[in-house]
């Protein structure tokens, strides 16, 4: 019933901008009652409205080459006199009511420019191009969004046609990752997600970084996504750079993966930031290194570090399994090495210390993110990765309205720890 109700509100629309252009068509150009007449013998016959073979079709194109005739005539008044009409051109249309081919006037010097349908213009609406970028932002492949089209609209869409379609968000994706962010981000979390993407005709696998952000209010907030062939200091010093530049002033406390040179340059850009080092992450990469026999019991002397009430005690539980593992020599060196980074939550409440002793928040959006790709087994460019992933993040910061469960507390204790960084208005 609904489907019906569009179809009838499209006719009668179509109906009503019929009035526009039929004042200005001939007797020859085109017959009103004759396409009424066909309207209501196709209905009887139960031919749809939209879609191939739609009783519609017909009667736009007829509207849109009267309308494309009377430009014409404007056309040739409002230019010098020698111009004058010179025959026709055609070029197939697709639109959410069908194909057809539409004939369209030609002058002389060549300098009519259509506005009602353009001249590299092939498809007749934004209701198709809608339904084309909505399809792909599910990560709808292009052969499966061709035949969607198809069965729905009865229009074949070449994958050449879905590409310009599809790159029409790109001055908006663009302007998204440039956009002014909030002066200060209480937490800022970051992790990599590897995609399959073509480089000179070769297929390789790709570190992409995303970077989601806490602010003052408790929103989750998707600050960026970045791809480079080398991790380290120099890369990461561009990103901060980026969000500096962006009005970023300043950020409490960054968790992320084990990311090379990335304490290196936060230390410069953000010199008063908290870095906290994933335990859930270093406490896979441990497992990585421990026999299956001896995982348990190692888990459960490791537990003693990483859930320890104080740092204190944590150290010295840590001193403890360094002791009685001595033969896993990369394990517990790991640790040590990177205590300073991974004993950070332990300066705070339970309450702080459960947002910011795993990067999980990130990891639950790289899953969603999953989702709209899994379909990709590669990406034809770092553009197109870039294009998906775009509109997957719009389609997830829509579910991101609401703050953190507790943040009140959470935020007035973070404004204890870190006196006079954050300005809320009351």
């Amino acid at each position: 019933m609904k489907t019906k109700k569009i179809e009838q509100n499209f006719v009668q629309n179509d109906l009503q901008n019929l009035d526009i252009f039929e004042n200005e068509m001939t007797d020859e150009q085109f017959n009103f009652q004759s396409f009424q007449k066909s309207v209501i013998e196709g209905m009887k016959a139960g031919r749809p409205f939209l879609g191939k073979d739609g009783t519609i079709t017909p009667l736009i194109k007829k509207l849109l080459e009267g309308a494309l005739e009377a430009e014409m005539d404007q056309h040739i008044l409002n230019t010098k006199q020698d111009n004058r009409r010179n025959g026709k051109t055609s070029k197939m249309m697709k639109s959410d009511s069908g194909a057809f081919e539409l004939i369209s006037p030609r002058d002389r010097d060549g300098s009519f420019e259509p506005k009602i349908v353009e001249k590299r213009q092939t498809i007749l609406n934004e209701t198709l191009d809608a339904k084309i970028l909505s399809l792909y932002g599910i990560g709808m492949s292009y052969s499966d969004i061709r035949e969607h089209i198809q069965e729905i609209y009865g229009t074949d869409i070449s994958e050449a046609t879905i590409t310009t379609v599809t790159d029409k968000i790109i001055p908006a994706m663009e302007e998204w990752r440039a956009r002014e962010l909030e002066p200060v981000y209480a937490i800022l979390y970051l992790d990599a997600i590897f995609f399959k993407v073509k480089e000179n005709g070769i297929v390789i696998q790709k570190a992409m970084y995303s970077m989601i952000g806490i602010n003052i209010q408790g929103k989750k907030e998707i600050l960026g996504f970045y791809i480079n062939d080398t991790e380290g200091s120099q890369f990461w010093l561009t990103v901060l750079t980026n969000l500096q530049t962006r009005g970023v002033k300043d950020i409490l406390i960054s968790c992320v993966d084990g990311l090379k040179g990335f304490p290196e340059a936060i230390e410069i850009i953000y010199p008063k930031t908290e870095v906290q080092l994933c335990i859930i992450h270093q406490i896979r990469n441990s497992l990585k290194y421990i026999t299956s026999n001896d995982k348990k019991e190692f888990m459960t002397d490791l537990k003693t570090v990483y859930k320890a009430t104080t740092k204190d005690l944590a150290k010295s539980n840590l001193d403890q399994l360094s002791k009685k593992w001595k033969k896993y020599p990369i394990v517990i060196k790991s640790w040590e090495d990177k205590w300073e980074y991974l004993s950070t939550y332990f300066k705070f409440s339970d309450e702080i210390r459960k947002l910011i002793y795993t990067t999980n928040p990130i990891e639950s959006y790289h899953r969603q993110l999953r989702k709209y790709t899994k379909s990709k087994g590669s990406f034809s460019s770092q553009n197109a990765l870039f294009k998906l992933v775009y509109c997957v993040c719009k389609n997830i910061e829509k579910k991101w309205s609401m703050p953190l469960p507790n943040w009140a507390l959470a935020i007035s204790q973070l404004d204890i720890y870190f006196p006079n960084r954050i300005k809320t208005e009351l």
